[in-house]
């Protein structure tokens, strides 16, 4: 199994390469890693003890956030080495503060495993949810090198639990991790049913980052005008299907206000928005140069604010629900926030739990979502029943950051 391990790497970083020829995201994977062991070498620090965190992406960094940054708040004596193996995490996060080294990973071969090991020299490493390399695991161990998994969950589909050569092979990895930090029951048992004990079921990590959020939320003066004399729907993360939608319910909305924070941010994007609407509508970076008061929907053409925003909402559509899954629905769910998004959420424990609570509500066509809106907006007492849900499921969450750093580090 390890032979063909090593060849379908090989033959991963060979088809990456061509791709790279004519794919964008493929072309930043082989340029990022370009002599990355002369670029790691200037990093590093000699004289420092790191400890090594890695990431798939830019949802896997939210999750393993909370943990660096106690980290370097709490232990001084450690440096930070974080590593992404996708773009879109690293050319988001590339000027992260809270780490020390921020890098690509290199592909998962036996030759770059030893090299950046032996740079790093990590006292322990952390990875996060999902990443699974057998190489890195492998000098990890043989290195004497404890390895944690935060925030991880499992299902029944993954290669661990399948009575297969490659299954067998697949839970020997799970084996070299000193510990694992699961998030929910089933993962638990799935372990268990494999015999891999060596688990703490501590929650997912993202409660902790988002309540943080809440606390050192941004403050928007204008957008708080435009919002303070009507409900306000807030639309997070929107691609095109939920904005179509939105947009139809704006349309014939009264005495709401709306503001869409879309995935893409781009002037074409934001254009096609604004053409979808019937409504007095205004880009966020126009604010400056207009009364605010005089518009129904607030657009928001920038990132990074998304997470403020929900403060100055009543209720949140959050997108993604009709392609590969939703977006985050935490960062909404602290501020109080009902929830409304697309049928594609079964993959998130969080979102099947405020749907089993009732402070969420999937919804799959405009019929539905007319009619999950226009209850919130017209019932007080509905939507401050699901607000509460969702407050007090963020609040019974929080606190898997300080158990996680209490046990690796035994305090």
């Amino acid at each position: 199994m390890s032979i063909a391990y090593q060849l379908g790497i090989y033959f991963y970083g060979l088809i990456i390469r061509i791709s790279a020829l004519f794919n964008t995201k493929a072309k930043q994977f082989v340029k990022g890693r370009k002599g990355w062991e002369k670029t790691l070498q200037d990093k590093i620090d000699s004289k420092a003890t790191y400890l090594w965190f890695h990431c798939a992406s830019l949802g896997e960094f939210e999750q393993g956030r909370p943990v660096i940054e106690a980290i370097k708040k709490e232990l001084l004596q450690y440096k930070i080495a974080l590593t992404f193996f996708s773009p879109s995490g690293y050319e988001i996060r590339k000027d992260y503060q809270g780490a020390d080294i921020v890098a690509y990973l290199p592909l998962d071969s036996k030759h770059n495993a030893r090299v950046f090991l032996n740079m790093v020299q990590p006292e322990k490493a952390f990875f996060v949810k999902y990443e699974f390399w057998y190489n890195y695991i492998a000098g990890l161990k043989e290195r004497q090198i404890p390895l944690f998994l935060i925030s991880g969950i499992f299902r029944e589909n993954q290669q661990f639990f399948k009575n297969t050569p490659w299954g067998n092979w697949y839970r020997k990895m799970l084996s070299d991790f000193d510990h694992i930090f699961i998030q929910n029951e089933k993962s638990a048992e799935l372990l268990e049913k494999i015999g891999i004990n060596n688990f703490t079921i501590a929650g997912d990590t993202r409660f902790d980052r988002v309540a943080a959020i809440a606390r050192g939320a941004k403050k928007f003066q204008n957008v708080e005008k435009f919002a303070s004399d009507s409900p306000t729907v807030i639309a997070g993360s929107t691609w095109k299907p939920d904005e179509e939608l939105i947009a139809a319910f704006i349309n014939n909305s009264t005495n709401t206000k709306f503001i869409i924070a879309p995935h893409e941010v781009n002037p074409a994007n934001i254009n096609r928005i604004h053409q979808l609407l019937k409504k007095p509508a205004i880009s966020f970076s126009k604010v400056q140069n207009s009364d605010i008061g005089d518009h129904d929907v607030l657009i928001i053409d920038s990132i990074g604010i998304l997470s403020s925003l929900y403060q100055y909402g009543n209720i949140a559509y959050i997108g993604g629900g009709f392609g590969v899954g939703i977006h985050n629905i935490l960062e909404a769910a602290t501020f109080k926030l009902p929830i409304i998004f697309g049928p594609n959420y079964k993959k998130f424990k969080e979102a099947v739990d405020l749907v089993e609570q009732k402070g969420a509500f999937p919804i799959q066509n405009s019929n539905e979502l007319n009619t999950a809106l226009n209850e919130l907006l017209s019932d007080k007492s509905a939507l401050e029943n699901a607000a509460e849900i969702c407050k007090k499921y963020v609040e019974k969450n929080v606190g898997s950051t300080k158990l996680i750093i209490n046990k690796v580090f035994n305090r």
